[in-house]
């Protein structure tokens, strides 16, 4: 039997109802601390990827404690953790504003060693990071995709989106973090397929089974 893939989140933590699907924790937030989820957003992100990808297994790094905010260094720390954990994928449904070198660098560790970037990135405005490294997918919100559609947006700011809702549909909850989720779990379910664990194979393999292709074309 083919091991199980193995699925970094880096997020605000995880939830005791999902002890059987993580192996490992780390909280970047409080030394020595449980990483468990005290705002919701891991727990949701984590819910999204464990339906679309019942097999995956999870690594968590903490780095959002009572509110959603974090610095390049602590997901740079994150993601050098993940990577060191062996997982397949990382999955961060967040940005920063600014380009931070330690940031960079280890996205470009994660990604030497064979590590698929999956980022959130924003509908309209500035770029954020990670998302716009190169190599990394960046994914947005695409309320068109209902859970386990992607659609292959290929903008200039976005490659992906996804459905934009938790689990349990609530849409307080909704937005491009959910999406990236969502591709993510996209992402291991290919991977658990046995499709190859390269970028341009799984890249392909979204263009090939999206539901959309483009963006959504609102008439005025």
């Amino acid at each position: 039997m083919a091991e199980p893939v193995r699925v970094g989140v880096v997020d605000s933590g995880w939830s005791l109802a999902l002890r059987d699907r993580v192996d490992a924790a780390l909280s970047l937030v409080v030394e020595g601390g449980d990483a468990q989820d005290r705002i919701g957003h891991g727990t949701r992100t984590l819910q999204a990827m464990a339906q679309l990808a019942p097999s995956a297994r999870f690594a968590v790094a903490q780095v959002f404690g009572s509110a959603l905010r974090t610095d390049g260094v602590s997901v740079a720390r994150a993601v050098d953790w993940l990577a060191d954990q062996g997982v397949a994928l990382i999955n961060l449904s967040l940005g920063v504003r600014q380009d931070h070198a330690p940031l960079r660098a280890a996205c470009e560790r994660a990604q030497a060693r064979g590590c698929l970037l999956v980022a959130s990135t924003p509908a309209r405005g500035e770029p954020v990071f990670p998302a716009a490294y190169q190599g990394v997918l960046r994914v947005m919100g695409d309320a068109r995709c209902a859970p386990g559609q992607h659609s292959a947006l290929l903008l200039p700011h976005a490659d992906f989106g996804a459905c934009v809702l938790p689990p349990d549909g609530d849409r307080a909850h909704a937005g491009a973090s959910l999406g990236c989720a969502h591709l993510s779990g996209r992402v291991a379910a290919l991977l658990a397929q046995g499709v190859a664990h390269d970028r341009a194979t799984i890249w392909q393999a979204l263009i090939d089974s999206a539901a959309f292709h483009g963006p959504e074309r609102r008439s005025a």
